[in-house]
């Protein structure tokens, strides 16, 4: 029969790829992880690792399995936070996914409250973009999820719950005042990565025109400096302006082009204590 020991062994073991990295981390020696996943692959009737040369990968069953196996370990931690937050929010933990420029905005307000609030809650965050952050809520390695969404983008899964916090618009950044985007039909642009540049391209089509992006960079601060410079044009949101201005560059707000910012729970209500106060929180300061 699996048990939750089992599943730990071989999602630490999918997530590092090595049997060596998989016990360090559990602080298990070698033949004890083997033996760990020998009694897996036994109950379940199937063989789950494969030997590749010096180094092992997963069989089709292991890799279906790895993945059950996450989303249980993560929701098994979650749930042990949420028991021990229920002694009261003298302790507790609440761990948030979020992307760059709300990371360098409002978390840093919320996490101020929440010190002064609740001193005794702890709060872990990891930078990542809203696609992996809505990953790890589902699988139970983050209790809230900082996300967007523009009014194209499609419906998430079944199971998420969106908070609105706020709406953040795009700004067209560019070294002289008031200037449109038809302004910059022929300009050369800074993009992000295929992923980041998606928006400033929608809006440069419904302008009638396809930007030509001859640089690429998803930090705010070298998109800024860039323009400052005179290299090209871009577009930001208004929270990387918040974070960070650059001397020389002008701001002029793209009308109907805003992406709109919400903190993402997994899974049926309540969320646990502590996750609930730092929502609370992010509420009442946007």
């Amino acid at each position: 029969m699996m048990n939750l020991t089992h599943l730990r062994v071989l999602e630490a073991v999918a997530r590092h790829g090595s049997v060596t990295e998989a016990a360090r981390e559990l602080h298990y020696s070698q033949p004890s992880i083997s033996h760990h996943l020998g009694r897996l692959e036994s109950s379940i009737g199937a063989r789950l690792i494969q030997r590749v040369g010096r180094g092992i990968r997963l069989t089709p069953e292991g890799e279906v399995l790895a993945q059950r196996a996450r989303e249980i370990v993560g929701r098994v931690e979650a749930a042990s936070a949420e028991m021990a937050a229920h002694v009261g929010l003298r302790a507790g933990r609440v761990r948030v996914a979020g992307f760059q420029t709300v990371l360098s905005t409002i978390v840093p307000k919320a996490a101020a409250e929440l010190a002064a609030s609740y001193p005794g809650i702890e709060l872990n965050l990891v930078d990542v973009h809203p696609v992996e952050g809505l990953r790890m809520l589902r699988a139970g390695h983050v209790d809230l999820a900082l996300v967007f969404r523009h009014a194209d983008t499609p419906d998430e899964e079944e199971g998420f719950r969106l908070t609105h916090l706020l709406d953040d618009p795009l700004y067209l950044i560019s070294r002289e005042p008031g200037q449109r985007l038809e302004d910059h039909r022929d300009s050369a642009w800074v993009g992000g990565c295929e992923r980041c540049r998606a928006t400033m391209v929608a809006a440069c089509r419904r302008a009638g025109f396809t930007p030509r992006i001859a640089y690429s960079s998803d930090d705010m601060v070298v998109v800024q400096t860039l323009v400052a410079a005179g290299m090209g044009v871009a577009t930001l949101p208004g929270l990387a302006l918040q974070a960070h201005r650059t001397p020389g560059v002008h701001a002029t707000e793209i009308p109907g082009h805003a992406r709109h910012i919400y903190a993402a729970t997994y899974g049926e209500p309540p969320d646990p204590p502590a996750t609930t106060a730092l929502l609370d929180i992010l509420r009442a300061i946007t």
